[in-house]
């Protein structure tokens, strides 16, 4: 397992990867909407396994939802792709380490949830195209039931369920960055998301796909204005989240002795290649 010092390094190398990537807008998008889509499966599998469940009243099925969920986060970390509510972590510990400019940090994050955004869209019409969400169907009515919730719920608890989404979020990349293991990696990876869908937190990323599928379905509390006022608190919760609670503390945690680049060279865990383990060659990571 990688020091706490080491991890840090890790993730700032990654921070700069970032942006250096950020200097090439083909690739960036690209890599960014690949995030959005694959976070978009996990909502897919989320309703298509918990529909039926939901439909019959079973008490099982956030745990079942949360559990399915992880497929969606392990192919962010094993396929690589550039996902806003990790980058909010990693660009912190970043500009900590004094590898990357705060407002450079800034421009890189938003420019990800923008291609994160055009991800979930693109995935949602072809989702929507497909017709396995239609209204007749147990997925169709949790989806429906999921934005009406969704709709329903106040702005500051929607900033907090992003607070506690992404502290969740991010502490699975965290620790999966320290272990060695693949199947450790992946196992963090689904115990940590399992945890924040079953407890019905935010995930700015994944509301993205979730009203984008309402918003093509013609649903009632699906509107353009209700997307944005999620994602703007969910995302203002997921960034406190991951900077302030998981980003800035293990920074801080593990001094200031390190501010070059890290002696681990290997990829952080939203980057490909980040599952082959310590020394397994350059970093070759989005």
């Amino acid at each position: 397992m990688l020091s706490i010092e080491q991890g840090v390094d890790l993730q700032a190398d990654a921070a700069v990867h970032k942006s250096d990537l950020f200097r090439t807008p083909g690739p960036f998008l690209v890599r960014t909407m690949l995030a959005g889509a694959y976070i978009g499966i996990g909502v897919l599998i989320m309703v298509t396994a918990g529909g039926p469940l939901k439909q019959a009243g079973s008490p099982w099925a956030p745990l079942v939802q949360g559990l399915v969920f992880g497929v969606a986060l392990t192919i962010v970390v094993v396929a690589g792709a550039e996902l806003a509510t990790s980058a909010m972590m990693i660009l912190t510990q970043g500009v900590w380490r004094r590898r990357v400019a705060p407002g450079r940090a800034a421009l890189v994050l938003l420019a990800v949830l923008v291609g994160n955004l055009l991800g979930s869209m693109a995935f949602a019409a072809l989702v929507h195209a497909s017709g396995v969400l239609g209204p007749g169907t147990p997925a169709g009515a949790t989806l429906a039931g999921m934005i009406e919730h969704k709709a329903a719920t106040g702005d500051g608890q929607l900033f907090v369920r992003g607070i506690l989404c992404n502290l969740l979020v991010c502490l699975a990349i965290w620790c999966a960055g320290r272990l060695e293991s693949e199947g450790a990696k992946i196992a963090v990876v689904f115990a940590c998301v399992m945890v924040f869908i079953t407890s019905g937190f935010e995930h700015v990323v994944a509301n993205m796909t979730t009203f984008s599928l309402g918003l093509f379905a013609g649903l009632p509390h699906a509107t353009v204005g209700e997307l944005a006022r999620n994602v703007l608190f969910v995302g203002l919760g997921n960034i406190v989240g991951g900077a302030l609670l998981v980003g800035a503390p293990y920074a801080y945690g593990a001094g200031t002795r390190h501010h070059g680049p890290a002696t681990v060279r290997r990829p952080a865990d939203d980057e490909p290649g980040a599952l082959v383990g310590a020394g397994a060659g350059r970093d070759t990571g989005l």
